[in-house]
């Protein structure tokens, strides 16, 4: 008996002595979880997508779409804070193709992906921005051409393999204004200039500012990206406000089965010396601030508004 006793006891210190020396042991932080702390954490953040509301421009052809509290379907009532203590938006939308987007190529070719079937790795790439603002001043038509994809990277270098490159335009300067959506002449991206950054730089996707990819009669360049199986982002949005080289693109969408569309939010990873956007701790986020006015439904609007 004493001998088991012995032995349990000779045990039980051997398992302190163990949990002792463990606990005093730093472990080593997970090799993301390093790469966080030392760029992520400390990065600014760049939101480059439009907010979504009922009057953004959008094409004629999907029409309007609309808005309206939700109804509780035994009172035939909306929700309330005061009487449920919760509200929640019912969202009458005419198209997948609204607002800033990411466009599958199931919507030209039913053979390729649709919105749900993209890839998990498109979350997090190289951005590239390349600014054409100066030269769509002058002509409201312009578009991006294969010489103004080298005139970048005689400036900043061989754009990088599988990343993502948005083009700036400063079309978006008008956003929100419904008239945007009826112009014949705006910025785009030429097939040729498409063609390059696929087939020689092999990119994930591109992205512009307006809500079509450009403006010839067929939409050529548009018809050879879905119908090819590539993917592009439209109504990219502050392109001002992301470096021209350096940063990453963090993207994000719903996953609707079969969508042919996306409601997308871009955000711009940028350095920490960045002269635009947010860092992480700059700001409240867990809990997040209170706002000087509590949301209200505007009936004019047709949204809820501070």
């Amino acid at each position: 008996m004493k001998k088991l006793a012995l032995l349990c006891l000779i045990i039980f210190l051997n398992c302190v002595v163990y949990l002792s020396i463990n606990a005093a042991q730093p472990r080593p932080v997970p090799p993301l979880w390093q790469v966080y702390q030392q760029s992520f954490q400390t990065a600014k953040y760049v939101d480059l997508t439009h907010t979504i509301t009922p009057s953004i421009p959008v094409w004629s052809g999907f029409g309007p779409s609309k808005f309206e509290p939700t109804i509780n379907p035994k009172t035939g009532q909306p929700y309330t804070y005061q009487k449920d203590g919760s509200e929640a938006t019912h969202y009458d939308l005419s198209t997948d193709q609204l607002g800033t987007q990411l466009d599958p190529p199931a919507h030209w070719n039913p053979d390729y992906p649709a919105i749900d079937e993209l890839p998990a790795t498109f979350a997090v790439r190289p951005l590239v921005v390349i600014p054409i603002q100066d030269k769509v001043a002058r002509d409201p038509n312009y578009h991006l051409t294969v010489q103004d994809i080298q005139d970048w990277e005689s400036r900043h270098g061989r754009i990088p393999e599988g990343s993502v490159v948005f083009v700036r335009s400063d079309w978006s300067k008008e956003w929100p204004n419904p008239e945007l959506a009826k112009r014949k002449k705006f910025p785009g991206v030429s097939l040729q200039a498409l063609q390059f950054l696929h087939l020689q730089r092999k990119i994930l996707f591109h992205g512009h500012e307006p809500l079509d990819t450009d403006s010839t009669p067929t939409l050529e360049g548009e018809a050879w990206l879905l119908k090819n199986g590539y993917t592009q982002a439209e109504g990219v949005a502050n392109l001002d406000q992301a470096p021209e080289t350096g940063a990453l693109v963090a993207i994000g969408y719903p996953k609707f089965k079969g969508g042919l569309g996306g409601y997308a939010r871009y955000i711009a990873i940028c350095p920490p010396d960045w002269k635009y956007g947010v860092s992480v701790g700059q700001i409240p986020e867990s809990p997040l601030q209170k706002a000087s006015k509590p949301l209200r439904w505007d009936q004019q609007l047709n949204v809820r508004v501070r």
